[in-house]
């Protein structure tokens, strides 16, 4: 039954009843088979036994989120909050990441490199942010990066250096959650990103963008900070690309980098890969 499905509403004398049709068969939206054509005389078959199967699912703040795994009556949002985001789900509905914003739109990025190199990348502490994002670096205080280490969850946060920089606001805030998700929240804006694996060189990046409401109808701001998260994701791209072609060369060898360069956010994670 893994084909597209039909959703149906059914005109009712008392109202509307609303259904699921997936090959014929006909499901109540609460996952019960209310209907299942040509199966008359079929010997042991019990409509009770055929039900889509429930999963866990909650919001938290701007996101849905699916846990198949769990006992759909384990939900609720404070349960999430503890298993998805740990002991920091306070500090990141602070910093308003699960404040109400207006969607603006989706871009995606293909990457010729490592799904891993994208987060190593985004986990660096700011490292190489004064070379590969000059722009980017002239409205944020470096000397003012900040990383802090949860169960799941590594949170970076800068300071803004300019206050005629509308975009970036005046605290810039990146967190990463275990273990491909990322939600940037910055002045007016936040926008996530999904990293999602393509094969051992290659991965997709995708960015959905959310803005204050009060400027969701402002066309040139848009336009504008558009332009400039843009920039800084083909300066990513680039770097990225020349690290996974770095990594391929006969001439690469092995360093625990990341411990002489003090980046706790990569060490992390390769704690939770090689765990």
């Amino acid at each position: 039954m893994a084909t597209a499905s039909l959703l149906l509403a059914a005109a009712h004398s008392f109202g509307i009843m609303r259904f699921f049709i997936m090959q014929g068969w006909t499901y109540g939206l609460g996952g019960s088979l209310l209907r299942a054509p040509r199966i008359t005389g079929l010997q042991k078959f019990d409509p009770k036994e055929f039900g889509l199967l429930p999963i866990k699912v909650v919001t938290w703040g701007p996101f849905v989120v699916v846990n198949v795994s769990a006992s759909p009556d384990e939900a609720d949002s404070q349960n999430l909050e503890t298993e998805w985001l740990g002991n920091c789900s306070q500090l990141l509905s602070g910093n308003g990441v699960d404040s109400s914003l207006s969607y603006i739109c989706r871009r995606e990025y293909t990457l010729e490199c490592n799904w891993k190199v994208f987060c190593d990348n985004y986990l660096d502490g700011g490292y190489h942010v004064p070379y590969a994002h000059k722009n980017l670096a002239s409205g944020l205080d470096l000397d003012s990066y900040s990383t802090q280490i949860f169960e799941r969850v590594s949170i970076q946060r800068c300071g803004g250096s300019s206050a005629e920089n509308d975009r970036l606001g005046s605290t810039a805030l990146y967190a990463f959650v275990y273990p491909n998700f990322m939600i940037n929240r910055y002045g007016p804006w936040m926008d996530t990103n999904l990293v999602l694996p393509l094969g051992p060189r290659k991965c997709k990046v995708v960015f959905d963008y959310f803005l204050d409401g009060s400027l969701k109808d402002d066309e040139a701001f848009i336009d504008k900070s558009l332009k400039d998260s843009e920039q800084v994701q083909m300066e990513d791209i680039i770097l990225c690309e020349g690290v996974q072609r770095g990594l391929e060369s006969p001439a690469y060898k092995y360093e625990d980098m990341h411990l002489l360069l003090r980046k706790p956010c990569t060490i992390s994670i390769a704690c939770f890969i090689t765990a």
